[in-house]
C-alpha cells in the first residue's frame, strides 16, 4: 500500500510526542513493508532560496521536507497565517513530488495544522483520508475556547473530522472527547494507542535510597500538563521526606510562571528546571530520580509515562485521559485525580514509602509494554484503518456544511 503521511513535524523537526509518534509510526508502517512518504517541513527559519525542499529516503521511509515559504511569518505571532502558508507549500510539494508512477492508496493527515494540504492532497489523488486526531484546541483549554483564534483552531479540527473518511485517536477518553465536540456524523474512530521503542529506553532496577527523595517531571511547561498541581504539593512531600527534591526538565509558555510559583510555594530552592533534555540526558535522569510525577489536567495519551516505564522509574500519575488507561493504580504505578495537589502528595509519598513495591510495579509496567505498546502492533492496526477507509466509499470532501457545537465565551483563566 502506498501511504501518504501529513504531519508538521518530523526528524529533525520535533515540537512535541506528535514528531515523535509519526516518526516511529513511519518507520514502523515501512517495516511491515508499506511503501510510505511522508509530506513534512524544514527546520523554521529556512527558505526555499538557500534550503530547497528535498527528497530522501531516510530508514525506509521517503522524506519529502518542504521549505517554508514565506520565511517571515512567526508562529508564535501569526499561527493561522504561518499554518495557511505551510499548507500552501505542501500543496505545492505535494504536486511537484508526488504523482507518476507514485499514487497514494491513502492520505493520513496528524491534526489540525495540516488539514487543508491533506484534504487537498487526498482529493487530487481521489484517495481516502484518514486523520489522527492527536489532541483538541477545546480540550487544551479545559473546554473554553475564547479566543479569536482559539475558535478558528476548533472550526478546522470539527472539518479535518468530519471530511475524513477514517479517524484515529490515541485513547479512549480521546475518542470520547472527538465525539462529544465534533459529531454525531463523524466517520467511524478507532483508538490505537502510542507506541514505544523499548530498545530505546534502558531498564534499571531502582537502588536502595540513601538520602532524600528525588522526584522528576518530564514535559512541556503548558498550563494543562498540571505542573503547578506538583509544585503546589511539594511542600506536603517535604514534610514527610525532608530534603526532597524535584527536577522539572521541558520547555514551554508557563515557565516564568511556574518559576514564580516555587517562591510562592517557599520550594524554589529545591526545584531544578533543568530545560528540555535529549534523549540521553532523559534516561540519565530517569535513572537518577526516585520517581516521575505526571500531573497532566488534560493528556490525550502520556508517552512520556511510556517511556518512563521502560527506564524502570516508579509511575505516579494523575488519572485524566490517556494516562488513566496507560498505567494502572495497584500494579504499575500511583495515580491520582487531576487538579488535585492534596492526593498528588499522598500518591508521592505512598511510592517513596515502599521501595519493594515501587519496584514490583515498575517490573510489571516495563512488561506491558513488550505486549501493548510496541510500534509494530501499533503500524498492524493503523494498517487495518487503512484497509478499512479504502474499502468504504469516498465521504464528500468540501460539499456539506459541518454545524459547531456551541462552547462557552469566556474563558476561567489560569
Amino acid at each position: 500500500m502506498k501511504i501518504l503521511v501529513v504531519s508538521w513535524e518530523y526528524p529533525p523537526v520535533v515540537v512535541g510526542g506528535l514528531g515523535r509518534h509519526v516518526h516511529h509510526l513511519a518507520e514502523a508502517l515501512a517495516a511491515l513493508g508499506e511503501d510510505v512518504t511522508v509530506l513534512t517541513r524544514r527546520p523554521s527559519g529556512t527558505d526555499a532560496s538557500t534550503h530547497p525542499t528535498t527528497d530522501t529516503m531516510v530508514n525506509g521511509v521517503r522524506v519529502v521536507a518542504v521549505a517554508e515559504d514565506p520565511p517571515e511569518f512567526d508562529f508564535g505571532v501569526d499561527m493561522i497565517a504561518w499554518t495557511l502558508a505551510m499548507g500552501h507549500s505542501f500543496i505545492r510539494a505535494g504536486l511537484r513530488h508526488l504523482g507518476g508512477d507514485w499514487i497514494p492508496d491513502v492520505v493520513h493527515a496528524h491534526d489540525w495544522l495540516v488539514a487543508h494540504p491533506a484534504v487537498a492532497l487526498a482529493e487530487f489523488f481521489d484517495a481516502p483520508l484518514v486523520a489522527t486526531l492527536h489532541a483538541t484546541e477545546a480540550g487544551r483549554h479545559s473546554g473554553w475556547v475564547a479566543g479569536h483564534v482559539n475558535r478558528q483552531v476548533h472550526s478546522v479540527e470539527s472539518w479535518l473530522a468530519n471530511d475524513a473518511d477514517a479517524l484515529i485517536t490515541c485513547s479512549a477518553s480521546m475518542r470520547d472527547e472527538v465525539t462529544e465536540l465534533f459529531g454525531p456524523h463523524l466517520p467511524p474512530v478507532s483508538v490505537i494507542h502510542n507506541g514505544i521503542d523499548v530498545s530505546a529506553w534502558k531498564f534499571a532496577s531502582r537502588r536502595e535510597r540513601t538520602g532524600p527523595p528525588h522526584l522528576l517531571f518530564a514535559g512541556r511547561l503548558e498550563y494543562e500538563k498540571g505542573v503547578q498541581d506538583l509544585i503546589a504539593a511539594l511542600p506536603v512531600v517535604q514534610r514527610m521526606y525532608p530534603g526532597a527534591t524535584l527536577t522539572i526538565a521541558g520547555e514551554g509558555t508557563q515557565h516564568a510562571w511556574l518559576h514564580e510559583l516555587t517562591r510562592t510555594h517557599s520550594v524554589a530552592g529545591a526545584v531544578e528546571f533543568a530545560g528540555r533534555k535529549n534523549h540521553d540526558g532523559l534516561v540519565s535522569l530517569m535513572h537518577r530520580c526516585d520517581a516521575i510525577v505526571l500531573p497532566s489536567r488534560y493528556e490525550p495519551f502520556g508517552i512520556v509515562a511510556l517511556e518512563a516505564a521502560a527506564t524502570g522509574i516508579p509511575l505516579v500519575t494523575s488519572t485524566v485521559g490517556g494516562l488513566g488507561e496507560a498505567v494502572s493504580d495497584g500494579q504499575t504505578g500511583w495515580t491520582f485525580a487531576p487538579f488535585d495537589p492534596a492526593a498528588l502528595a499522598t500518591s508521592v509519598c505512598a511510592a517513596l514509602a515502599d521501595p519493594v513495591e515501587a519496584s514490583a510495579r515498575s517490573h510489571r509496567a516495563a512488561e506491558r509494554l513488550t505486549e501493548e505498546f510496541t510500534w509494530r502492533v501499533v503500524a498492524e492496526r493503523t494498517v487495518a484503518v487503512f484497509t478499512a477507509a479504502r474499502r468504504r466509499p469516498r465521504r464528500a470532501i468540501g460539499r456539506r456544511e459541518i454545524p459547531l457545537r456551541p462552547l462557552p465565551d469566556r474563558d476561567p483563566g489560569v
